[in-house]
């Protein structure tokens, strides 16, 4: 399958920083699922980022399963990271092969802290509502101060007096 794939778009470009090239390479070797294939779970890779010197490819995952899942797909990238890295090196039209990391990406996790922050925001915001609906005013309904108004026996005195 390797070595079938074409050149992405933004690598016709000059985009290698961008990671797209590296990203399509890491893919296409794990779903060939040479040596540790049985222990990798469904991961997607959701971010590679590479330095701009080429040295280094930090490979952002995330598995679909529990905490075993987990696990066993980051012993199994540890254990294949060498086949992926002569891949990458096969693939890529550099002088450099990056060497390769991979990071189980908290994208799951913080989306689970921010849904729960939004769902605990509407039921406050709710409570408040309700608070509101029954309440009264603590003084009178328009607290602000109007301008006075002048009767018109009060300005034909002051003209009186000047």
């Amino acid at each position: 399958m390797l070595s079938e794939m074409h050149t992405p778009p933004a690598y016709a470009g000059g985009g290698i920083l961008d990671g797209t090239p590296t990203r399509c390479v890491i893919r296409g070797g794990m779903e060939e699922g040479e040596g540790s294939g049985r222990r990798l779970g469904f991961v997607t890779i959701t971010d590679v980022r590479v330095t701009g010197d080429l040295q280094h490819a930090s490979v952002f995952y995330t598995v679909m399963g529990d905490e075993a899942h987990r696990a066993d797909t980051a012993a199994a990238l540890k254990s294949a990271t060498g086949m992926l890295r002569s891949e990458v090196g096969k693939n890529l039209n550099t002088r450099l092969t990056p060497t390769l990391e991979f990071i189980l990406d908290a994208i799951p996790e913080n989306a689970d802290h921010i849904s729960a922050l939004l769902r605990e925001a509407r039921e406050r915001d709710e409570s408040v509502a309700g608070l509101a609906a029954s309440a009264s005013y603590a003084g009178e309904a328009d607290p602000y101060v109007k301008p006075r108004e002048f009767d018109e026996d009060d300005d034909d005195e002051d003209d009186a007096r000047g």
